[in-house]
This record gives structure tokens, sequence and C-alpha cells, in this order.
């Protein structure tokens, strides 16, 4: 479990630009023209859930192996489909994202554990 917490760290520590892009990365607030942008951006809960989402599909994206890289992509692009019917309903917005932050989480969990090392 510690072996896990520190490679998840110190893959943290490496790309901490993924984090800080924009208002909510990758979300541009000034440019939110979509219901569903504009209700993340009105939301400290729901920006902080897009920082944390676009930081963990970052991390996803550069620790999977080449081969996996566009299964992660499709599902990212499909999610956002689903982001953007939930339009301004804040309370489908947050089961959403807390869905893909689980997915994401698992896929991060899934190499601590197997590796592509």
């Amino acid at each position: 479990m510690k072996g896990r917490f520190l490679i998840i760290a110190t893959v943290a520590l490496l790309f901490p630009c993924v984090a800080q892009a924009g208002d909510y990365a990758p979300l541009d607030c000034a440019k939110a023209a979509s219901p569903a942008e504009k209700a993340v951006c009105g939301n400290y809960a729901l920006g902080q859930a897009e920082a944390r989402m676009a930081t963990l599909y970052g991390i996803s994206m550069s620790l999977v192996a080449m081969g996996q890289r566009g299964n992660i992509g499709e599902a990212q692009q499909a999610w956002i489909k689903t982001r953007e019917a939930c339009g301004a309903d804040t309370a489908c917005l947050d089961k959403v994202y807390g869905e893909r932050i689980g997915a994401l989480d698992e896929v991060i969990r899934n190499i601590a554990s197997h590796g592509p090392f």
C-alpha cells in the first residue's frame, strides 16, 4: 500500500502543471459556453471536482501503456457528452464527476498494483 502511494505521489509531483492550468483545468471559465460548463465554473465544489478529474486524467494518460491511451481518451470524450447532458443540474454534474473520478482512480490503482513496469 505504501508503495502505491509513493508511486502516485511521485507522479503527481512530476505533473503539477495539470492541476494549475486555467481556473478549473482544463475548463477555461472565461470561455465557458454550455450550461454544464457555466454550472461547473459557478460552483466551487464542482470546480474542484473538475480540477481533480483533469489531474487524474493527465496522470492516467501519462502512466498507461501506449495502446491503452486511446481507450482512456475515448472514455473521456464519452464522459464529456454525459457531463454536457446534465446541463446546469448540479446534482447530476456532481454524480457524473464522482463516477469519472472513481473510474480514473481505478485506472491509477490498477497501474500501481500491476503496473506497466
